[in-house]
């Protein structure tokens, strides 16, 4: 079993190396020779943990390869995998599919034989049915078939989320890519995973409506955080007691600073523009959108608030730049919004993040980037945690408070118990936790 991947991004990348450990035949694809070439030598481009040692392994078995010979790679391939990427077109939001349509007509160019063409980036509804009429055009002869793919990976947790899914999702119309779709997804049919069998077009809608009504379960605990902060609620009580309705459960209840992210920001807004243009608006995912924009630009207003309505002429240290850990994602992340309004605003930022700095710092001018987490909080007038990586969940009190000019911290991410920072000597605020003398009581 032979597969081409054509785009060796984060997707791509994550698909090709874990399919290469069920023991495939993988050749990933990519036009940037430099990229290509960085991973001949075992550089792997984004940090995932586990990628490099998986990528090595089966690199190392003869399973996995890299090139810019799309030709070559498809023509040997028992089935080709679309894996590249799908970005907001500016203006208008839709998905823009220009790589997807090229990868279709280098694909027809390329094909020897009967293949299964599959779509693993995020594409709206009616994308197959257009690489089918791409392709058929630029080779009228071709014998192929259509399959939807689409991928459900956590950043930071993306090798087990392919090892070990919640479900597989296969669309196909076509009996012939069925059973080859089954070939290649082999070891977790004998793990009894559950594979989900649609039309093109259903499969593609839901990786849409799962992102859509993540984000909005996200966007909903934002909200009654908000509430909880007027009227004396606690947004994890709150969040735990519904939590456990299994109707709901309780993952996606993290009250923060909003979603960011590769998928949840473009695939709502894209989803949103498909609803509206087929004449079936979805308002609830429209408001998703908005509240969630509006709600990332307003956290330099908290943090604005809490050091007693100006920043000017103080210096913020900020803790956490990607829109979440365990990733050097920074693709739509709260630090984005976050930082420049505090600049505007007239404070200087310190910055650090495991991870996200090299990123950060082609997208935001005039932060100092520090090596560590105490190295930011120097001499700080106030601390803001963005992002909840380990690193930041047991600082050591005395020494942050050592650091700081004043002990202000903002925890965006609800990382620490308002009572035990109180105790601490922090003025300390978070998102709709407010501190109970209760909690005092209860630990003493």
């Amino acid at each position: 079993m032979r597969i081409a991947m054509i785009g060796a991004g984060y997707v791509g990348l994550v698909s090709g190396a874990c399919f290469s450990e069920f023991g495939i035949e993988v050749a990933c694809i990519d036009l940037d020779a430099g990229k290509i070439e960085r991973l001949r030598r075992g550089e792997v481009p984004i940090y995932e943990p586990g990628l490099d040692e998986l990528i090595e392994r089966n690199v190392a078995g003869g399973r996995l390869t890299f090139s810019t010979d799309l030709k070559e790679a498809v023509g040997a391939a028992d089935a080709v995998f679309i894996a590249v990427g799908t970005p907001s077109r500016r203006g208008d939001g839709f998905a823009d599919l220009s790589y997807v349509h090229a990868a279709a007509r280098d694909i027809a160019e390329a094909m020897t034989g009967y293949l299964v063409v599959v779509t693993k980036s995020t594409v709206p509804v009616g994308t197959g049915a257009e690489i089918a009429r791409i392709i058929r055009e630029t080779r009228p002869d071709a014998d192929f078939d259509v399959v939807s793919n689409p991928e459900f990976l956590r950043e930071g947790a993306a090798i087990g989320d392919f090892m070990r899914p919640d479900r597989v999702i296969i669309g196909t119309e076509s009996e012939r890519a069925r059973e080859m779709m089954q070939r290649i997804y082999r070891p977790l049919y004998l793990i009894e995973t559950p594979i989900v069998h649609t039309s093109v077009a259903s499969a593609e809608l839901t990786k849409y409506a799962a992102n859509a009504f993540l984000a909005a379960k996200i966007t909903f605990i934002n909200e009654i955080a908000d509430l909880c902060e007027k009227v004396g609620g606690d947004v994890h009580d709150v969040a735990r007691g519904i939590g456990l309705d299994g109707r709901i459960g309780r993952k996606f209840l993290h009250a923060g600073p909003g979603y960011g992210g590769s998928c949840f920001p473009k695939d709502t807004i894209a989803l949103a523009r498909t609803a509206q243009q087929a004449g079936a608006p979805l308002r609830i995912v429209e408001s998703v959108v908005e509240i969630n924009a509006e709600r990332k630009k307003n956290m330099a207003q908290r943090v604005i608030a809490q050091c007693g309505g100006s920043v000017k002429g103080k210096t913020i240290a900020v803790l956490g730049l990607t829109f979440k850990p365990n990733t050097d994602d920074m693709r739509d992340a709260p630090s984005l919004d976050i930082i420049p309004a505090l600049q505007a605003a007239g404070a200087s930022v310190r910055a650090y993040d495991p991870q996200g700095i090299e990123e950060a710092k082609t997208l935001m001018n005039g932060v100092e980037y520090c090596e560590g987490a105490y190295e930011a909080m120097t001499e700080a007038d106030a601390l803001v945690i963005v992002t909840e990586w380990n690193a930041f969940r047991a600082l050591d009190f005395a020494r942050v408070k050592e650091a700081m000019k004043t002990p202000i911290m903002i925890d965006l991410r609800n990382i620490y118990d308002p009572a035990e920072m109180a105790a601490a000597g922090f003025d300390y605020s978070c998102i709709g936790r407010p501190y109970r003398e209760r909690e005092t009581h209860l630990a003493s």
